[in-house]
């Protein structure tokens, strides 16, 4: 079996974790090193056994505490070519750090676990990651995403447990206090996933057979996370389907670890 949780979710920071009986993947790591460590300590997980750090993209909610995470623990970090590259430019990691550039829908080795990576569309160059656990069981996250591709459906597809965004309530966005051209770049193809979007995708899913969902990445001023559960709730048994008592929908907490999820 594997287990999927976060350390923290939302749009200050997002840190995620991929565990099985060998070790553990980090993905992101938005908030400071001391603040990832005490996540890590409080789910009991030790550094030693840390596989590597799987990068989505650049924003400062998903590599923040990188540089001083890497200066004590020195352990590979992946992601695609451009967002490497642009994390040395920027200076938020060491440069002796060892960066490994995935190529996107390609089989990877990163420890014992297999990992795919796959274009989300966002405004810079942005990933998502589907992985595997030694004993074939599979999960696939994919946050940062304006709008959901033929390449993300794909990924999803099949998967054990699906980490999906669910960023903003659209009506919470409009009324609140946003300025216009935030508003509009959260709202676009390029900018995050609302959730109506995300509830249409989650309830695809569970009609192809996926049961455990981790809704991620929600906004502290335009969403709440009774409201997102909510809403995905809603879409699926608006839908006619009647969940059975082991499908799961947990939304991730925005600063503190959230509970494993077995898949």
């Amino acid at each position: 079996m594997g287990h999927f949780t976060s350390l923290y979710s939302g749009s200050s920071g997002n840190c995620s974790v991929v565990q099985d009986e060998s070790g553990f993947l980090l993905l992101d790591m938005g908030k400071s090193c001391r603040t990832t460590l005490q996540g890590m300590q409080h789910l009991g997980l030790e550094v030693a056994k840390l596989q590597g750090i799987l990068v989505t993209h650049e924003h400062r909610d998903h590599v923040q505490g990188l540089k001083v995470f890497l200066k004590h623990y020195p352990v590979p970090v992946f992601g695609q070519a451009q967002t490497l590259e642009r994390l040395l430019e920027l200076e938020l990691v060491p440069p002796a750090t060892e960066l490994v550039a995935l190529r996107e829908n390609r089989n990877y080795a990163i420890g014992n676990f297999g990992v795919q990576s796959f274009a989300t569309s966002h405004d810079v160059p942005c990933c998502g990651y589907r992985i595997h656990t030694q004993n074939g069981r599979s999960m696939a996250m994919a946050t940062d995403l304006g709008t959901i591709t033929p390449v993300v459906d794909s990924a999803l597809q099949g998967a054990d447990l699906v980490a999906l965004e669910a960023n903003y309530d659209k009506n919470c966005l409009q009324m609140g206090s946003y300025p216009y051209p935030l508003k509009r770049r959260i709202m676009s193809h390029q900018g995050h996933l609302d959730n109506e979007d995300c509830a249409a995708k989650v309830r695809q899913l569970v009609q192809e057979g996926c049961k455990r969902f981790a809704l991620c990445h929600l906004s502290r001023e335009n969403n709440t996370p009774d409201l997102a559960r909510a809403t995905v709730e809603e879409a699926i048994l608006s839908s006619g389907i009647r969940p059975e008592g082991d499908l799961k929908i947990q939304t991730q907490k925005r600063d503190e670890p959230s509970p494993w999820m077995e898949f």
